[in-house]
C-alpha cells in the first residue's frame, strides 16, 4: 500500500515511498522496457532496493515519490542532486511499461516541478534523456523544458554508445 499523499493532482497523486513499495520498485527497475530508458544494466535485488530506500529515500536530501493512479503505484519520480546553494535539482522518473502513453509521467512531472519551484525555492530543474528515448523527450518538452545540449555518446545502452540530451527548465520559463 503506497504511503500518504504528498501531492494530489487531477490525474495522478504523488505519495511517499515506503518499504512496502520496494517490491513494486524492484519489479519495475528490472523490466527491460524500464531499464533501457534509465541505462540500468545490473539486476536489482531486494537488498539493492533496501539500500536505495535507506540511502536515497530516507537519508539523502533527494525527493523520491511514488506516482499513483487510483491509489495504485504506476512509477517513481523524484529530484536528485538537489543543490540548495545553486537552487537546482535533477528530475528523474520511470513508469511501469503498462502505464506508458497515458500522460501520467507528464502529470507527475508537472506536480513535482511546481512543488520544486514553489516550495523548495528551486531556480532550475534539469533532466537527461537518451537520444533514442523519444517518449521521455516528449514528456520534458510538454513540461516546458528546453534542450540545452548534447553529451555525445556519453552512455552505453543496449550494446552501443548513445547521445544524452540535457534539458533545463527555469522558474521563469
Amino acid at each position: 500500500m503506497p504511503g500518504p499523499v504528498f501531492i494530489d493532482g487531477d490525474d495522478v497523486t504523488l505519495r511517499t515511498v515506503e518499504r512496502e513499495d520496494l517490491d513494486f520498485c524492484q519489479r519495475g527497475l528490472n523490466d527491460p522496457d524500464v531499464r533501457g530508458g534509465l541505462g540500468a544494466v545490473d539486476p536489482m535485488t531486494s537488498d539493492d532496493e533496501e539500500s536505495w530506500y535507506e540511502e536515497v529515500v530516507v537519508e539523502s536530501d533527494s525527493v523520491q515519490l511514488l506516482v499513483c493512479v487510483d491509489g495504485d503505484p504506476v512509477g517513481v519520480i523524484g529530484f536528485v542532486d538537489c543543490n540548495e546553494k545553486w537552487g537546482t535539482a535533477e528530475l528523474g522518473y520511470w513508469l511501469a511499461p503498462e502505464y506508458h502513453g497515458n500522460g501520467y509521467a507528464t502529470a507527475a512531472g508537472r506536480l513535482l516541478v511546481d512543488y520544486g519551484f514553489a516550495e523548495r525555492r528551486l531556480h532550475k530543474v534539469y533532466a537527461n534523456a537518451f537520444a533514442h528515448n523519444e517518449a521521455s523527450q516528449r514528456v520534458l518538452e510538454k513540461l516546458g523544458f528546453e534542450r540545452e545540449g548534447v553529451h555525445r555518446e556519453q552512455a552505453f545502452v543496449d550494446g552501443e554508445h548513445v547521445d544524452v540530451y540535457r534539458y533545463g527548465l527555469l522558474v521563469d520559463d
